[in-house]
């Protein structure tokens, strides 16, 4: 259990009968950036919510930190910072204020932790400019910064960068990296765009009606994805042994009795085709494949086009 800053087994919650997540095992690594991914009521919300104790499950059990869900989590809560729904900021007073009021409500006696926090996220020149005055930008960029008041070990995003322009989706990314490299801050996050999800995650957990379809490593996403000739065959051993006797590549894997992955050659493919032909390879389809995390995640979440 000490390896991970976050275990669940058999995660369950319900409303008025309706199972909204259902058997969950999660596993956690401090250090980790973890996405969580999946469609809109896929259960990523609730999921997070139980994690920080806003909602009790159903059944199974939440390690967390250290402690267990029944094991007054609550020990814990000021180890976590959260941003699951907007913080309730003073619409009249300035990132500054806001935020040396929650400090106080907080109990956190550093005063020196507020200035820190505004350099962080880029809110030390607002001055006395009122929150509701605040770009969407700066109201995300405060929300974060109320999160890591304390100096949290586990930090849980929900959708953090909805409305972000371009510019304010990378200087989201590049807080959240210094904290994880700085800090060792362990970081789950979900978020609707995968593109950006994959710049910044290296675990990802796959929510689907609220069930974990699968746990990855980036890096084991990266493999899979990896650029590639698709090549439907007779028989695949057969036509493996051409390529290396022919071809001399071993780069090559094979996808059950007809099917193979050809990493090399790629600009060849005609080459590739004759060479199996001319050695009584039946060849019925040749693609190139040029996989990301939006078409892995299609895939496992069930899209034909993409089986």
């Amino acid at each position: 259990m000490a390896e991970y800053i976050i275990q669940t087994e058999g995660l369950c919650k319900k409303y008025n009968k309706q199972l909204v997540v259902n058997q969950v095992d999660m596993h956690i690594k401090k250090g980790q950036i973890y996405g969580l991914v999946g469609k809109n009521g896929a259960g990523k919300t609730t999921i997070m919510k139980m994690l920080t104790g806003l909602i009790h499950p159903t059944s199974g059990t939440i390690h967390i930190l250290g402690q267990s869900f029944d094991n007054q989590i609550a020990r814990v809560g000021d180890r976590i910072g959260n941003i699951l729904e907007t913080p309730a900021f003073f619409p009249y007073l300035s990132a500054r204020d806001n935020l040396e009021y929650y400090r106080k409500q907080k109990g956190i006696p550093e005063k020196e932790c507020v200035e820190e926090l505004l350099r962080l996220v880029s809110l030390d020149n607002a001055g006395k400019k009122k929150f509701k005055t605040f770009s969407l930008g700066m109201k995300q960029r405060l929300g974060l910064a109320y999160a890591l008041l304390g100096h949290p070990d586990l930090l849980i995003l929900d959708e953090p960068t909805n409305g972000l322009d371009p510019q304010g989706i990378i200087n989201f990314r590049e807080i959240i990296l210094k904290l994880v490299r700085e800090k060792q801050m362990t970081v789950i996050i979900s978020s609707h765009i995968l593109g950006e999800l994959s710049h910044l995650a290296d675990m990802y957990g796959f929510i689907n009606q609220g069930s974990l379809v699968e746990e990855i490593s980036a890096e084991e996403i990266e493999e899979r994805c990896k650029h590639h000739l698709l090549i439907k065959v007779n028989d695949a051993a057969k036509a493996a042994t051409v390529l290396e006797e022919k071809l001399g590549t071993t780069q090559y894997e094979i996808i059950e009795q007809s099917y193979i992955k050809l990493f090399n050659y790629i600009e060849n493919s005609d080459q590739v085709v004759e060479t199996l032909v001319l050695s009584r390879i039946s060849v019925y389809s040749i693609q190139e494949i040029k996989g990301n995390l939006e078409e892995y995640y299609m895939k496992v979440m069930g899209d034909e086009k993409y089986a």
